[in-house]
């Protein structure tokens, strides 16, 4: 059996409404109404982990861009391999050999799930197994954005 393959460009939109969904519900829009907010991100390569890291580059230029935010957010993938065992972060050969593949954007305020996409199947507990390991990882990557926003603006 094999997969009608995708449409090309599908994929691609899928990602950037999804990106957008999420922009738009942490942006504080409110706040400035008639204000047009374009997020341009280039893909330069795919080692795995795309949308996560689109969605963490997106955040950083919000916040680099100085925007009121209500909260910040992050992306982290999960893969599942043939085993069950649960990978972080995925590189595109984990991805391809992985049964199940999810990516999870997480909010700082209370870690809740803003969006979530997945590609394969995987049970209600694998799933909230990844959630549980994906809102673990999102508090290394907050701290991340912090040192890296100490960093910049300590150099003033």
């Amino acid at each position: 059996l094999t997969r009608p393959a995708v449409p090309p460009g599908v994929l691609e939109r899928s990602r950037e409404q999804l990106i957008r969904r999420v922009c738009q519900a942490v942006l504080l829009g409110a706040l400035h109404p008639r204000t047009g907010v374009t997020v341009v991100l280039q893909v330069l390569s795919d080692a795995g982990s795309l949308l996560s890291c689109c969605l963490n580059a997106a955040c950083l230029g919000l916040l680099d861009a100085g925007l009121p935010l209500a909260s910040l957010f992050c992306g982290v993938t999960c893969a599942l391999g043939p085993d069950g065992r649960l990978q972080l972060d995925p590189t595109a050969q984990q991805e391809q050999e992985a049964r199940a593949v999810v990516t999870f954007a997480i909010d700082s305020a209370d870690r809740q799930v803003l969006a979530a996409t997945s590609k394969g199947s995987c049970s209600p507990e694998e799933l909230q197994r990844c959630l549980a390991a994906a809102q673990r990882a999102a508090d290394t990557i907050f701290r991340f954005y912090r040192d890296s926003l100490r960093r910049k603006y300590s150099k003033w």
